[in-house]
């Protein structure tokens, strides 16, 4: 998944230049053209099939979706022509679209063309994104499907019941119509996700190649304001405005450069050299090397075009909870074993200075002290500064604890923390922790490195007594934490996969909050925040930030916790 794949400075919040969607400025260039590079070919540019973050931050300028988040996260209309109508028992959505959305090739939008691509995701469960229709009548029979390819364009051709959830309907042209199973408040933000399953595609481009048609220019045709014209594998893309696009700001940029590199440092050094107008756009912004950023901030030309953004990944430490005939890891932490494994928890929690990690890991720049909760600051859910009760360093408390939980040292003898190595915040917190708990609790901790997709599969099937943790928001509602971590998790064995904590109260807790509006829910995603603090399910480690460089003369160009501005916001000015 994107969470598990992937990752504060409040004060130096990114300020996009002269603000996106603004009025065209006087002394733009004549050439209207912008380059940044990405540090990795992409996967896909079909919202069918796509959930890493580089695909969805491209996919957002090629394809629209009902509705979407503004610069500013907050939900708003995108091809719907207002936010939907939602019956008084929140099971029925009733959107009304635009009459004036076209796909790039001409093609009409019409309420066909949104239950073909949303019934096509469902099928497909190809993308993560895959679940954004969970709640739909008809979902479970659709998502086990095992057909896909021109033979499942052919189902959905003939509207075949296997493969097209009851729930959806089209009453006329310009409406359509989604039946849940149960209210779900949180739906209308998985929806929004830019670039991801939401998004309306074009039936009769899909099924001219049904894997492959994104990959074609002449195929990869969507409502966004821009469509590719070239594609190297490997090397670049090419886009360019689309010619009397649908919707707002008309785009000013004309075309786009990208090129694939193979390290950040080649894209920095081009980048000063001025050969790129932008770096850390499309999923990039945590390529920067500290060495780097710390040179750019004391170069007198080039330290305001940096900017650090907080982003939406935490890290945090977990403790396997549960011993079952599942989980195949015990240790000493586990809640069957009352309040001396909670004393332990909490004195491993208590003997980290997180403070010291943000200034020995991240030199106070690709991350901060994780002291709010478990949702990042500047999403919805977030606690505040110094809230987190475990957040706190006291060794001499964490001793006592110690003591309390484990007098004769013999159940915290022979652990292990295990961590994948590829993210510098990973790999370098590492040892730092094992530092913190031999200096402040006198406990040795082995290392083990284990390479990613092997760490994740272990990680999920509870084989770890102690092991990095972390996610990164997908869309900016708690529901997206809580239900991929705690709790009742889908696709996991019999109960949360990292930590094996799930318990009737916080599932009937986290239950009622995901069926209710956000207003309402809020008090209760809070209160699960409270009660994982209140028995130590985790160690806070730190919020993530990203680094980008952007040149004065990009106007309207920004990002913000989730995702890069769009295209169309942007302008060239002379320079």
């Amino acid at each position: 998944m994107k969470a598990l794949g992937v990752f504060s400075m409040a004060s130096l919040a990114l300020m996009a230049c002269g603000g996106p969607g603004g009025p065209t400025s006087t002394n733009l260039a004549s050439n209207q053209t912008f380059k940044f590079p990405i540090l990795d070919d992409i996967g896909t540019l079909d919202p069918g099939t796509s959930d890493a973050e580089t695909d969805s931050e491209l996919n957002q300028n090629m394809f629209n979706g009902l509705v979407k988040f503004d610069n500013s996260l907050n939900i708003i209309p995108d091809i719907a022509e207002k936010m939907p109508t939602i019956s008084s028992d929140g099971l029925t959505y009733t959107f009304t679209l635009r009459k004036d959305v076209t796909f790039s090739n001409g093609d009409k939008v019409t309420s066909k063309d949104v239950l073909f691509s949303w019934n096509r995701a469902a099928a497909l469960q190809v993308s993560s994104y895959s679940g954004t229709f969970a709640p739909v009548v008809g979902y479970d029979k659709v998502s086990a499907n095992k057909v896909g390819g021109a033979a499942l364009e052919a189902l959905l051709e003939k509207n075949d019941p296997s493969v097209t959830m009851t729930g959806l309907t089209a009453p006329d042209s310009s409406t359509v119509k989604a039946q849940l199973t149960s209210p779900a408040g949180w739906w209308l933000s998985a929806l929004a996700v830019e670039g991801a399953t939401g998004m309306v595609v074009d039936e009769k481009v899909v099924k001219t190649d049904p894997d492959n048609w994104w990959a074609k220019p002449e195929t990869a045709i969507g409502t966004g304001a821009y469509k590719m014209t070239a594609r190297t594998p490997k090397a670049s893309l090419d886009f360019e405005a689309v010619p009397n696009w649908w919707g707002t700001p008309k785009p000013t940029v004309t075309k786009v450069h990208l090129d694939v590199l193979a390290d950040a440092a080649t894209a920095i050094t081009k980048y000063e050299q001025g050969g790129y107008d932008l770096f850390g756009f499309g999923g990039y912004s945590q390529g920067a090397s500290v060495a780097d950023v710390r040179r750019i901030q004391g170069t007198a030309n080039e330290k305001d075009q940096l900017k650090l953004q907080p982003k939406v990944r935490s890290t945090w430490v977990t403790f396997n909870l549960v011993a079952d005939s599942v989980r195949q890891a015990k240790g000493p932490f586990t809640l069957d074993q009352g309040q001396a494994a909670h004393d332990l928890r909490l004195a491993f929690a208590l003997a980290v200075d997180k403070k010291k990690l943000a200034e020995v890991v991240c030199q106070n720049i690709i991350c901060t002290p994780m002291t709010g909760g478990l949702i990042t600051k500047g999403l919805t859910g977030y606690l505040g500064d110094n809230s987190d009760p475990l957040a706190k360093f006291d060794p001499a408390k964490a001793k006592q604890l110690l003591q309390s939980g484990d007098p004769t040292g013999t159940k915290t003898k022979g652990l292990t923390y295990f961590y994948d190595p590829e993210q510098p915040l990973f790999r370098d917190s590492a040892p730092f922790l094992q530092d913190q708990w031999q200096t402040n609790l006198g406990v040795h901790v082995d290392l083990q490195k284990v390479s990613h997709r092997p760490f994740i599969k272990a990680r999920l099937s509870g084989s770890y007594v102690l092991t990095r943790d972390g996610w990164q928001a997908d869309y900016n509602h708690p529901q997206d934490w809580f239900d991929g971590l705690y709790g009742k998790t889908p696709g996991c064995p019999d109960s949360s996969c990292t930590s094996g904590y799930d318990t009737k109260e916080f599932d009937d807790l986290i239950a009622k909050a995901n069926a209710l509006p956000l207003d309402q829910a809020l008090p209760l995603y809070k209160k699960a925040q409270q009660m994982l603090q209140d028995i130590v399910a985790y160690i806070p480690l730190a919020y993530s930030v990203g680094t980008f460089l952007i040149k004065p003369y990009m106007k309207g160009a920004g990002t913000n916790n989730v995702f890069d501005y769009w295209w169309n916001q942007y302008q060239v000015l002379q320079h």
